[in-house]
């Protein structure tokens, strides 16, 4: 049977512009009939996935995300001594095998037309195995053979690939299934975005001038946000190739980071960190569900965060009274009441 790990978590922010939609005012999502404050999914995890945190616990075993794999491998073959048709050549043959390359182009740099259609990620033995090739060709100055060119690896995979998945539509083979599923934060009240007029001053402008050097406006809005993250335990372990020591430090720092750090949007304006008020982990064999339900109705600005816990916690018991306990074990950290602790979360996950 299939374990499931689910996170729910309360984390609060004040006024600040976490992800902002293509007119650069915060991102909102209609829910109950109200306008809620949003924060996508893909905002949520690239700031997880490159935080310091995530960093520091897992450098050896993270991937990267580009579209530059071209250039960058034509740069290390001209570096190392390689001439420029045949860096080239042998550059247009790695990329092959990751994606698409962009069409030829003579408006493009010289460089642009080795750039992948879309981005790629690779994992990091994949990378090891770009750089062993180049290292090797640039020495023998030679194009790699058809063997050499078998880059893609299912084996020793990034857990970065492994949680958030990865889809390579030239080689499906070797698409790796998502083991982590994260939705899009929602305030649990309901939103008004507020403008915010500024003006910046001159600092070397004389005494007797008058007004701004600069004027402008930026978007704001506050709320408390329920967030959900849902976790295949087993196929993150069959990702990660059995290895239960590696998927248990994932779980640690991929927990870590959800509670702890804060998407990037504006931060220098708002200094917008904030850490998880409540959380609440579940593990089980039974199909996953959020708790999101409970937020329909939007709850109101009188002590909003207590409120907000009982109400999450009254939606979980009101499943579990007609469905049946979703989870067999679960454990809660409440900053409003001083109770539990993250280090006891952490554990909890990664059992």
């Amino acid at each position: 049977m299939t374990t499931f790990i689910q996170l729910h978590l309360l984390t609060a922010y004040a006024p600040s512009n976490l992800n902002r939609d293509d007119t650069g005012r915060p991102k909102t999502a209609i829910m109950g009939g109200y306008e809620r404050l949003r924060v996508s999914s893909q905002s949520l995890k690239r700031a997880w996935r490159t935080s310091e945190v995530f960093e520091s616990a897992l450098s050896e075993h993270t991937g990267k995300r580009t579209r530059l794999l071209g250039p960058i491998t034509y740069r290390a073959l001209i570096a190392a001594g390689m001439k420029d048709k045949l860096a080239k050549e042998v550059t247009q043959k790695i990329v092959d095998q990751f994606g698409k390359r962009k069409s030829e182009s003579k408006e493009k740099n010289e460089t642009e037309n080795l750039e992948t259609e879309q981005i790629v990620h690779i994992s990091h033995h994949e990378q090891a195995l770009i750089n062993q090739l180049i290292a090797t060709l640039a020495e023998e100055n030679r194009e790699p053979t058809s063997e050499e060119l078998k880059l893609l690896r299912n084996e020793s995979m990034s857990v970065d690939i492994a949680l958030f998945g990865r889809m390579l539509a030239s080689s499906p083979e070797f698409n790796i299934e998502a083991a982590c599923q994260v939705a899009h934060a929602l305030g649990v009240s309901a939103v008004t975005v507020e403008d915010d007029f500024f003006t910046a001053v001159d600092d070397l402008q004389s005494n007797e001038e008058s007004g701004s050097a600069h004027m402008g406006e930026t978007a704001f809005a506050s709320a408390l946000f329920y967030g959900y993250i849902c976790i295949n335990r087993d196929q993150l372990l069959e990702s990660l190739n059995g290895d239960e020591a590696l998927v248990q430090k994932t779980l640690r720092a991929l927990t870590e980071t959800a509670l702890t750090v804060s998407p990037n949007g504006k931060q220098n304006s708002f200094a917008s960190r904030a850490y998880a008020s409540y959380v609440l982990a579940e593990r089980g064999t039974r199909q996953p569900r959020a708790l999101s339900v409970a937020f329909f109705k939007p709850v109101f600005p009188q002590d909003q965060l207590g409120q907000a816990i009982e109400v999450l916690q009254q939606q979980r018991d009101k499943f579990d009274a007609v469905y049946g306990k979703c989870a067999e074990t679960a454990c809660e950290l409440n900053v409003d009441q001083g109770e539990g602790s993250l280090s006891a979360i952490l554990d909890f996950v990664s059992q």
